[in-house]
């Protein structure tokens, strides 16, 4: 696959600047570009990026991951576990409130985790370990389970189940909350907020930060901003200009091609805050043609190049491509080389093709969804294009904006009724983190994350690592999942890469996340 022609940046980047109110300029907020348009405010309800880093704004967790492997807590004072196993005691630290200034309490909790528990597939499998959640009194709950869970914590703090007001909790999983008040750092604006246009989110004053540097997504969440202010703008050449010239403050998602000469430029760098890399992955739709047929799943697999997708996107900047690479982070315990011969063999397109062949395709369309306002993963999905035509599969290329493919991916139609074949996305390091947080990597049909494969061996697998002990036999069970993703292919690992964001040089203290996190970061 040839790289892109580069964007041809002279023109483009003496585009005309991004507008910002008078008030907005005197106030000297944070201005941010983020990667794609906040369609959807509700973080149970989507699993997007850019929803989570809305949610980590607005939200507050009861633990948080420090980014060194250890879940710490964070609006939980502490827990106690009772000596069988069974039962786990947390108490909420004092000042907690929210945005509307009611005291956060226990009972906020305990819909808020069993919200949680309905749809995210981590949660999903902690429920069923539990008997209840309940609520001792105003600071106390306890969770009482039918057998030990050694993967209680990482559910609280690596996972998103964020805390809400009971009556915003309330709400079934399978419908978006309409009331945006959390018990974070910054309070959101949503009679501010234009989709595709901007948002914006103040400091609330009621936070009470804990008394410990910030690290990762746990420790002390300082707000040094009065005002962060979001600007939708989907052309990376603008970004870059508005960021060269000042008008805005970080870029979470620069072009590729842009970052050496962003780091070239006079009052701006770029910097890489979560070393694990992202997993570049293509969701299948196995509920359609030709992907519910694992010989054709098992032919790509065959003629799959992690070299060829990675290089599509840093070209010569080498540095930030991490091939090859099985299903999870090379930062995280769990990251291991299990069956990625299949990965690194020669690759052979004849081969796969004649598996194409005798696998009984009968010419269905491959309708791939490609995401015009996210330049890698358009790519990419260019490079896919290629792979699957080069193997003899007839390719659907729609190309569409993210919110677009975001809405469009929840259908389980047939292609006649609004459904779909395949996209590319991405997952963080702590996404990617071990088989249970792994949003892709289910085998429980239409009950799970899109794509929707069915392969009861993962689950057993899955469950396996559930109740693994200690880090040895998790690790186990971990190579053990790869090695049956191999075997049944439920989507594609493209590669993984690291994504630097981009700052004006007087943006200090950003710390170091899977996501764009607005505390700690100061103006110096």
């Amino acid at each position: 696959m040839r790289r892109r022609t580069l964007l041809k940046a002279a023109p483009a980047l003496a585009a005309a600047p991004l507008s910002m109110p008078a008030l907005a300029q005197a106030q000297k907020p944070l201005r941010f570009i983020p990667q794609a348009n906040l369609t959807v405010l509700d973080p149970i309800w989507s699993t997007a990026v850019i929803t989570y880093n809305h949610a980590y704004m607005v939200y507050d967790l009861l633990y948080g991951y420090d980014g060194a492997g250890t879940m710490r807590p964070q609006m939980c004072e502490g827990h106690e576990v009772s000596a069988d196993g069974l039962t786990w005691t947390f108490t909420l630290r004092d000042g907690l409130k929210f945005h509307d200034n009611e005291p956060v309490r226990a009972r906020d909790c305990v819909p808020s985790i069993t919200r949680w528990g309905s749809r995210d597939s981590f949660g999903q499998k902690l429920m069923g370990y539990v008997n209840e959640v309940v609520a001792l009194d105003d600071k106390r709950f306890a969770i009482r389970l039918k057998r030990p869970c050694p993967q209680l914590l990482f559910g609280f703090g690596g996972r998103q189940c964020f805390i809400m007001p009971e009556r915003v909790a309330l709400r079934p999983g399978t419908e978006q909350i309409t009331e945006t008040i959390g018990s974070g750092p910054f309070k959101f604006h949503k009679d501010q907020w234009v989709s595709g246009v901007s948002a914006a989110y103040s400091k609330f004053d009621g936070y009470v930060p804990r008394n410990e540097p910030p690290q990762f997504f746990a420790g002390g969440k300082v707000v040094n901003f009065d005002r962060v202010e979001w600007t939708v703008q989907p052309d990376p050449s603008t970004a870059a200009a508005a960021l060269q010239k000042g008008e805005v403050d970080w870029v979470e998602l620069p072009l590729i091609d842009l970052v050496p000469m962003l780091n070239k430029s006079p009052g701006v760098y770029t910097k890489v805050t979560d070393p694990g890399g992202w997993l570049m992955f293509m969701v299948l739709n196995h509920l359609n043609p030709p992907f519910d047929n694992i010989k054709v799943r098992q032919a790509i697999l065959a003629a799959l190049d992690q070299q060829s997708f990675v290089e599509s996107v840093v070209g010569d900047q080498k540095q930030l491509a991490i091939v090859p690479t099985g299903l999870f982070a090379p930062t995280m315990p769990m990251s291991n080389m299990a069956g990625i011969e299949k990965l690194t063999s020669p690759r052979d397109i004849a081969k796969a093709k004649k598996m194409i062949a005798e696998s009984g395709y009968k010419g269905e369309p491959v309708m791939i969804m490609a995401p015009s306002d996210q330049p890698a993963l358009t790519q990419m999905s260019q490079v896919a294009r290629e792979l699957f035509e080069s193997i003899g599969l007839k390719v659907d290329y729609q190309v569409m904006d993210w919110g677009s493919v975001v809405t469009r991916r929840v259908n389980q139609n047939p292609l006649d009724q609004g459904g779909w074949g395949a996209f590319i996305t991405v997952m963080s390091p702590l996404t990617s983190a071990n088989p249970g947080s792994m949003l892709s990597l289910r085998g429980n049909g239409r009950k799970g994350w899109y794509g929707w494969p069915t392969d009861p061996r993962i689950e057993e697998l899955r469950e396996a690592w559930f109740d693994a002990p200690d880090v040895a036999a998790q690790k186990k069970a971990a190579e053990e999942v790869q090695r049956q993703y191999f075997e049944t292919v439920p989507f594609l690992t493209l590669c993984r890469m690291q994504q630097p964001m981009a700052f004006r040089s007087d943006i200090k203290d950003v710390v170091a996340a899977s996501f764009p996190v607005f505390w700690g970061v100061r103006r110096g």
